[in-house]
């Protein structure tokens, strides 16, 4: 299993919310770029990074996104890619794959477009889900039937699925694993992501135990509040990584 620590940007730092919500934000660094570079020395393979104001409708961050990208690590970005050609122009800057939300769970074409345009090999479809739907817009709207949008992910051919509870998100109180087996039931061939609630390396290695269900992890919290370290996580998950991220 894949361990992908994760580098969520507002007002130019790092940073993670509490259950998605915006007004309870903690600040962990000034320099997210220093903290992906600090990751992948620390035997990232691939770094998960979220532009928190694009992703709540806001402008993107191109400074911060930008200075992350030059660190040298593999980036799956996420937040404010909601056309073909803000998935190009990404792509054209060195992301190597593309973390879609809001645009999976409106109505239209626009999903079938970003993944003709770039390419499903690298598209990862960002699922959040609370109260049994599944969320867009930074999680602050609506929401459609997890069944649907599930169902509607393999029909465009994405094989990958980031799955987040978002009632566990920042919390490290353990992961969803009730919810990531329904979507794995949903869809067997999509490899899953796991996302939220991981606060200890007993969470890690609980995933690790279930090479059916899960192929990554993202631990965001539990890494900035020193719970474990990078390589301990990579370890407790069976020092696993992906080859080729690098390429």
């Amino acid at each position: 299993m894949q361990i992908i620590p994760a580098v969520d940007i507002l007002d130019g730092a790092a940073v993670r919310l509490y259950r998605g919500a915006y007004d309870r934000v903690t600040r962990y660094a000034d320099d997210p770029a220093a903290v992906v570079s600090r990751w992948g020395s620390e035997g990232a393979t691939v770094v998960h990074v979220v532009d928190l104001e694009g992703a709540r409708g806001g402008p993107a961050q191109v400074d911060a996104v930008t200075a992350v990208l030059g660190a040298g690590v593999p980036i799956q970005l996420g937040g404010g890619i909601r056309s073909l050609a803000a998935a190009r122009a990404a792509v054209d800057a060195g992301v190597n794959r593309l973390v879609l939300g809001s645009v999976l769970v409106r109505p239209g074409t626009t999903a079938a477009e970003i993944t003709d345009g770039v390419g499903a090999d690298r598209i990862v479809a960002a699922v959040d889900v609370a109260h049994g739907l599944a969320r867009g817009d930074g999680w602050q709207r609506g929401g459609s039937d997890l069944s649907d949008t599930v169902t509607r992910l393999v029909a465009l051919g994405i094989t990958r699925a980031l799955v987040t509870g978002i009632d566990r998100d920042g919390t490290m109180s353990g992961p969803d694993i009730g919810l990531l087996e329904t979507v794995k039931a949903i869809a067997p061939s999509l490899d899953l992501i796991a996302s939220g609630g991981v606060g200890s390396l007993a969470d890690i290695e609980a995933l690790a135990a279930r090479p059916d269900l899960i192929d990554s992890v993202i631990v965001g919290r539990a890494l900035y509040e020193g719970r474990f370290t990078l390589p301990e996580a990579i370890e407790a998950a069976g020092g696993a990584t992906v080859e080729g991220e690098r390429s």
